[in-house]
């Protein structure tokens, strides 16, 4: 029998960690059917790809995105599937659009992963058509979707739909009977369609859009512990994954977040916990998160800190980024979204004192590391600025606090003012420690929020450089086979995945990968306009050398850096669901997409 596709003479990689090999690899309906030490028979096969001096390996498997509204009126996902991410996680972080109504989506979303609320209110109004989990998964499969999709269901969402956004944001309101009965019917209904699990979020510096409640934190926040407790029963006794965020500015959140997962007469519970990374703020906190991760997984529990294996680097138009709602005159400045109130507070000599106050307050917990001294200004209609830090330009206008120098350029320039730092995951070395460490998953993009602000959608590639790097330095400090297993076949596992292999039978999610192109391409500046999102530029990655072809279920979706003419015109991906159930075979789509 002939091959749809063979993929011939790569190294190859089968998501296990096993040895690596050249290999010839067949694909028929969808699946791997072999992988040969000779060459296949390519008669009569319609696309025979040379990967001679590539790596093959499965497809890329991101487990934190915010691509909720997107995939609706995007369901390519391309920013994420040109980088060889072939499967994507939805409902992070305690947000998801299984049951919100479009305005609650756009309330909760807009903000806290900065993207635009006017959009989200446009696209989850246009397409919802849904009431529960599994109509919800029939509506993902009905578009042209690009990757594989899987999801958790959000604990905000669950709550803002049962008690109102108003109330389920409340210090003093806790559900009814019936409001804690109608969630955990909600948590089942996803859970029996095939969901993850559940996420969760308890970080109180994520903050709503919208006006009814604006600047309160998320909903789940508010939750009590037996309403947590009920909601995690049913996912011990599933077997299914709690995913959440800690509150750090209470540690012993994150000590008692990792306990849960121990069982104690009781299922234990999968828990994957925000995050463990090298911080600038706190150097010797990821000692703590990966010993405490350790510790519980040797008392029997089943612990993972989501890590993200490359520089937290963050980039902000004027005050707008999400750092600033950790202290209260940052949060201040966030919640006036009228330009001209916003720069009268600014202009306040008093709230200017609280600014620097907080500013100089150096104990605590916190993700940004408050230092103007490191922050470098890339973009500015005032060029003498551009290359140089907001410390220096106060030091050049005669001595003036780093906070006093940041807010007058972001009222001289407002988000003409454009600017970096890096927050964590700075030293090569930790990294290298933390990519062999167990008890953490690569992963945490954030893929498809802060569209402005980070760009990870390629940090999958950019940990194989590391590897790549330091094997031909004569260092490893991982092979290359541990590293692909790492970003697939170990997290497929994990979550319960039919994905993250590359052997015969599995289906046929494929990267092909040019090793001598994963170079500072990976690292280069760029901006694309998102359609879905009115043209809004976004950062993005491009190293289009690096990637020679994605295949997805098969069926070849990108090649050389650019979309073949199926993405976007018939489904290749599909809803992976956790409970075993078979992959729904892609099948035509019709009508106009955006792709």
């Amino acid at each position: 029998m002939t091959f749809d596709t063979v993929v011939a003479n790569g190294r190859w990689f089968d998501g296990t960690g096993a040895p690596s090999a050249i290999r010839h690899i067949g694909i028929r309906d969808g699946r791997v059917a072999a992988v040969s030490p000779t060459p296949l028979d390519t008669d009569g096969c319609p696309n025979v790809i040379d990967a001679q001096g590539k790596w093959v390996i499965p497809g890329i498997i991101d487990i934190h995105t915010h691509y909720d509204a997107e995939v609706l009126a995007a369901p390519t996902l391309s920013e994420s599937l040109r980088h060889g991410v072939t499967t994507i996680v939805l409902g992070s972080c305690s947000l998801s659009t299984v049951h919100v109504d479009a305005g609650e989506a756009a309330d909760l979303f807009g903000r806290v992963e900065a993207i635009p609320h006017e959009h989200v209110v446009r696209i989850v109004g246009e397409h919802k058509s849904w009431k529960n989990a599994r109509e919800y998964i029939e509506a993902l499969e009905a578009l042209p979707l690009g990757p594989n999709v899987t999801a958790f269901i959000g604990h905000s969402d669950m709550r803002t739909s049962v008690m109102g956004l108003d109330r389920a944001t409340r210090e003093d309101t806790k559900p009814t009977a019936a409001e804690q009965d109608r969630m955990e019917q909600m948590l089942t209904e996803a859970l029996d369609a095939g969901f993850l699990g559940m996420s969760s979020q308890q970080l109180l510096f994520d903050k709503i859009d919208g006006e009814t409640c604006r600047s309160r934190t998320l909903p789940s926040t508010y939750a009590k512990g037996p309403e947590l407790r009920r909601l995690k029963m049913l996912l011990r006794r599933a077997g299914r994954a709690l995913q959440s965020g800690p509150d750090i500015s209470h540690p012993q959140n994150i000590v008692s977040q990792a306990l849960q997962s121990l069982g104690f007469r009781r299922p234990r519970l999968k828990t994957s916990l925000l995050a463990a990374a090298d911080m600038k703020s706190a150097p010797g906190s990821v000692w703590l998160t990966s010993t405490l991760a350790a510790i519980v997984n040797r008392l029997g529990g089943d612990f993972r800190f989501q890590h993200l294996p490359v520089p937290f680097e963050v980039y902000a138009d004027g005050i707008d980024l999400v750092v600033f709602e950790e202290f209260g005159a940052g949060a201040a400045a966030l919640h006036l979204k009228d330009e001209f109130e916003r720069n009268e507070l600014l202009r306040d000599e008093e709230y200017r004192r609280e600014f620097r106050k907080d500013y100089d307050t150096k104990f605590g917990p916190r993700a940004w590391h408050r230092d103007f001294f490191d922050a470098e200004i890339v973009g500015c209609p005032d060029e003498s600025v551009v290359g140089k830090s907001f410390g220096q330009v106060g030091l050049d206008r005669g001595g003036l606090h780093p906070v006093d120098a940041f807010l007058d350029l972001v009222l001289e320039h407002g988000t003409a003012l454009r600017w970096r730092t890096t927050i964590s995951n700075h030293r090569p070395k930790m990294l290298r420690r933390l990519a062999r460490m167990e008890g953490l998953q690569i992963g945490f993009s954030d893929a498809g929020a802060h569209l402005r602000n980070m760009a990870f959608y390629n940090s999958g590639l950019r940990l194989l450089r590391h590897v790549r790097d330091a094997e031909m330095q004569g260092r490893p400090f991982l092979s290359a086979e541990q590293a692909v297993h790492r970003l697939t076949g170990e997290l497929a596992d994990w979550y319960g995945l039919d994905a993250g292999h590359l052997r015969v039978g599995d289906w046929a999610d494929l990267v092909v990968i040019d090793p001598q192109h994963l170079d500072d391409s990976l690292d280069g500046y760029h901006e694309a306009n998102v359609e879905a999102y009115g043209g809004l530029s976004r950062m993005v990655n491009r190293n289009d050398a690096t990637v020679q072809a994605v295949l997805v279920s098969g069926r070849e979706v990108f090649r050389d850096g650019q979309p073949t003419a199926i993405l976007g015109r018939e489904r290749t991906g599909g809803f992976l669901r956790a409970d075993g159930q078979p992959r729904n075979v892609p099948r035509k789509v019709t009508g106009p997409v955006t792709a």
